[in-house]
């Protein structure tokens, strides 16, 4: 049986609405012009502020109890996402925000990879063939900047892809865990692990400011709004929204700081974005097809 209308348009709205918030994420790094470190510690610093405080208001307590049941297997979850944050930061920081969200737009590939290599799920020829097209336009875009700075934060663009699609596949094991104390203690890990070599309080007001607005505003919004968008969209659609992300996030980068996207990134995002839209859509068709 398909999904009622309304409850789908609810669910188009809401997923579009998050990845609208979720895509300043990039320009609010920029805008807090500070060191890395700095920015990483604020920003797990407030987001769990924000989320816990989140979760107490809207009388989900009982996440916790669920969360502390998952054991050592919601520890390393929430320890790989705080990590995942902070390789966002550095990335952005070191190269620019195109190449760290089009490098980044193919965790969902690396992730059928570890679902197929962990999990021993079935892996469709699409997927590898997306994946195989994916893993080209990541080389593509990371060629252009090798020999010249902007390669660190390629680099850890990669890693971040990797870890993350980590992520998506044990999240995908425990599909009971909830999800709003993972992102809350993240951003504890994150602030620890960041702290020893971070300036927190050395800050500009400005900065401060711009720190607020992401991490008690722009990334708990965000997250709020996608996770809710999962319970009227199939995955696979919401995954479809996330390319809203990779397209505007250098847009509001490009706007604010004229900040310009390299040649080969348009060359690699390209082929990138292509897979991941012929791959959802094939995906959303099948699912379609057999809620009928």
């Amino acid at each position: 049986m398909s999904l009622p209308k309304l409850d789908h348009r609810q669910g188009v709205l809401i997923a579009a609405l998050g990845v609208l918030v979720l895509s300043f994420d990039a320009l609010l790094v920029r805008l807090a012009a500070t060191d890395p470190m700095n920015i990483a510690f604020w920003r797990g610093t407030l987001i769990f502020m924000s989320v816990t405080a989140f979760i107490q208001l809207s009388g989900n307590r009982k996440q916790w109890r669920l969360y502390r049941a998952h054991g050592g297997a919601a520890l390393l979850v929430t320890v790989l996402y705080g990590i995942n944050s902070g390789l966002f930061v550095f990335s952005v920081s070191h190269t620019t925000a195109a190449n760290t969200v089009v490098i980044l737009s193919s965790s969902a590939f690396f992730a059928a990879f570890f679902s197929w290599l962990l999990l021993r799920e079935r892996v469709a020829l699409r997927t590898w063939v997306a994946i195989a097209v994916s893993v080209a336009g990541v080389l593509v875009v990371f060629s252009g900047s090798l020999g010249k700075p902007g390669s660190l934060g390629d680099l850890l663009a990669i890693i971040l892809a990797l870890l993350m699609g980590l992520t998506l596949t044990l999240l995908r094991r425990m599909p009971d865990l909830p999800k709003m104390p993972v992102v809350a203690c993240s951003g504890i890990v994150l602030a620890i692990l960041t702290w020893p070599l971070s300036s927190p309080l050395g800050l500009e007001p400005a900065q401060y400011g711009w720190l607020a607005v992401m991490g008690l505003v722009q990334m708990p919004i965000a997250s709020v709004l996608l996770m809710m968008a999962t319970r009227y969209l199939p995955s696979p659609e919401v995954s479809l929204f996330l390319l809203i992300e990779t397209v505007l996030g250098p847009v509001w980068v490009l706007w604010v700081l004229n900040e310009a996207v390299p040649p080969l990134t348009l060359v690699g995002g390209s082929a990138i974005l292509g897979a991941v839209a012929v791959h959802s859509w094939l995906s959303m068709r099948r699912e379609t097809r057999g809620a009928i």
